[in-house]
């Protein structure tokens, strides 16, 4: 099942795909949450859907504006350098041997089609494709046979780094946390819909239709089950939480010369069975500070 997050005319709801098209659920049961990390809150959450489908009407797709899928996530948990190849061009070289975990706050997610925002502070904005693992299930001290009985399911992250802040200091967190720089869509897809895991599936970057990533999630060092066994060592893993598993080579800060972003670029993150998360860039408005009487 793909479970889309809208906005129409002012009203937030969830759709969910049949066939060729897309049922306005919330139309038939206003009670249902819009956020889907708030949606998995309810153990009941698919049959919900299911009912709710079987009288909504269609949702005339066009006419709406994409929410990110997941808005108020507990935890969005990211991994970085969990592709072979995305170490090889990094500075640091050296394979990890445990995974490197770091924090993503709400505050800087955005939806499919609306724009990415390069900072006014920075020149140096950077692309990073990636699946995302979203929690259906509370626990701790997960076991790794049965880390994928925790999983809701999928959507994609395209997680834009800043990548002179995320240097300025041995912990990256600030540079991946700019407004406005972590997209996230364009939807829900459920676990069933994919392998286990999200195992063998292609992951494809575009910037202005000139493919920059080029990848299969097996070629992640550490598995979707590895990771949820190792991050539930340390904290509680609720419904909703993101798991967002990483990206490979390709990005710009690993070219020869480095490229980044600019206004008007448009960069695609596609990965297979689930679709195609697309954001324009734009430069950061300027804000005029207020100048004291």
């Amino acid at each position: 099942m793909k479970i889309l997050s809208f906005l129409q005319e002012g009203r937030a709801g969830l759709a969910v795909q049949s066939g060729p098209e897309w049922l306005d659920v919330s139309r038939a049961d206003p009670t249902l949450p819009t956020d889907v990390a708030v949606l998995l809150g309810d153990p009941q959450w698919q049959g919900r859907l299911a009912r709710a489908a079987e009288r909504a009407p269609r949702l005339d797709l066009p006419t709406v504006k994409f929410l990110s899928p997941l808005r108020a996530p507990q935890k969005i948990l990211c991994v970085g350098l969990n592709y072979v190849d995305h170490v090889a061009e990094s500075p640091y070289k050296q394979q990890p041997t445990y995974p490197t975990f770091f924090p993503r706050f709400a505050s800087s997610l955005i939806a499919h089609e609306q724009p990415m925002i390069r900072p006014r502070v920075s020149d140096q904005l950077d692309y990073e494709g990636e699946l995302v693992v979203v929690i259906g299930r509370q626990g701790r001290h997960i076991g790794v046979q049965r880390a994928l009985e925790h999983v809701a399911g999928y959507t994609i992250f395209n997680e834009g780094s800043v990548r002179d802040y995320q240097f300025k200091s041995p912990q990256w967190s600030v540079g991946k946390n700019f407004d406005g720089t972590g997209a996230c869509g364009p939807w829900f897809v459920t676990a069933d819909e994919l392998p286990p895991g999200g195992k063998g599936l292609r992951l494809t970057t575009r910037v202005n239709g000139r493919v920059e990533q080029d990848a299969s999630t097996d070629d992640m060092i550490f598995d979707v089950p590895t990771l949820i066994a190792l991050a539930s060592e340390a904290m509680t893993l609720l419904p909703g939480d993101m798991l967002v598993t990483g990206t490979p080579a390709g990005v710009g800060f690993g070219k020869k010369p480095q490229v980044y972003l600019r206004a008007g670029d448009l960069c695609e993150v596609e990965v297979e069975g689930i679709g195609v998360l697309r954001n324009a860039v734009a430069d950061e408005a300027v804000v005029q500070e207020a100048v004291p009487a």
